[in-house]
């Protein structure tokens, strides 16, 4: 069986001393109350910023399958996770050029643009740098007193309604949401990714926002400084990952990793399978957090993006 002990060797345990906490700093109260970080970047084996340079051809082409082979031997250092995610997530093709990346940013960047100001026309306090924790509307449309920022008349559509109702419930979570992190101690910062996922909810017609979603998005938007390229790097992990938070009455979105993890337990471990079944455990239920936001709340913040990188193809 593979256990917690391959795991941690999988983070390089006794491996370079670079201080992480740089990079990602954690609130000084919070620091006994976290996962400690097992991750550190090893010489020769983590993609480098001079490595990950040298894997472009003269007009920009990648050679995406060294950069991966280099990110299954050691992850990705801090200072280039960024720009490695835009081509992991599928926001950029390899076989582009630096002309043809920069156009398509540009396009990317007027497109989220516009999306933003659609919706700063209806909920001013978009792009304002604060956010919301208390509905602004009623459930039948009416506008709820708010002081001038939020909405001035009822709301009669649909579509418009159901994505203002779910507004202040973003900004709760956005609120939770990597606590630890002295990043998100500036509420600007927290309006960052409040209004990204406002934004994709408003665009996103079949799902809209589901809470865990801002695990998920939280690293774009520590990682990359531009709102709108975190916009789109959230926009490309979700089209991986939205089943998850497809959920109805009759099914939960990760219905079927739960079935797929029981059946890998059964095989390797019979005996923990068989006590988990004894405790009536054996739906695995108890691992639906865990699928759904990829392990962000059972690892630290660095760990967790490693086991997203080292699991990327």
């Amino acid at each position: 069986m593979v256990g917690w002990e391959a795991i941690a060797g999988m983070f390089g345990k006794n491996a370079g001393t670079e201080d992480l906490e740089a990079f990602y700093p954690v609130r000084p109260e919070c620091k006994a109350d976290i996962p400690k970080t097992r991750f550190r970047p090893r010489a020769g084996k983590t993609l480098s910023a001079r490595r990950w340079h040298a894997a472009f051809s003269e007009d920009g082409h990648l050679d995406i399958a060294k950069v991966l082979r280099r990110i299954q031997r050691g992850g990705i250092h801090p200072s280039i996770k960024g720009l490695v995610w835009e081509f992991l997530l599928g926001c950029f093709d390899p076989n582009s050029s630096f002309e043809d990346r920069n156009q398509l940013r540009q396009q990317r960047r007027e497109r989220y643009g516009m999306w933003k100001t659609e919706c700063q026309n209806m909920v001013p306090v978009i792009g304002s740098g604060k956010f919301i924790t208390t509905p602004i509307i009623t459930d039948d449309g009416q506008p709820i007193e708010d002081g001038g920022w939020h909405v001035t008349s009822a709301v009669a559509d649909k579509k418009v309604a159901q994505w203002m109702l779910s507004l202040h419930q973003i900004g709760l979570d956005v609120v939770r949401t990597d606590r630890a992190l002295t990043f998100y101690e500036n509420e600007t910062n927290q309006a960052k990714l409040w209004d990204v996922l406002a934004i994709y909810s408003w665009v996103d017609d079949d799902i809209g926002y589901v809470q865990g979603m801002n695990d998920i998005c939280s690293p774009m938007v520590i990682l990359l400084e531009n709102e709108a390229d975190a916009f789109w790097c959230f926009e490309r992990a979700m089209r991986k990952l939205r089943e998850n938070f497809r959920c109805s009455t009759n099914s939960i979105g990760v219905q079927s990793q739960l079935s797929t993890l029981s059946q890998v337990i059964r095989t390797v471990d019979p005996k923990l399978h068989q006590h988990l079944e004894d405790l009536d455990g054996g739906e695995y239920l108890f691992a639906f957090r865990m699928l759904m936001v990829l392990f962000r709340r059972e690892f630290s913040f660095i760990d967790a993006l490693y086991l997203w990188e080292i699991g990327s193809r």
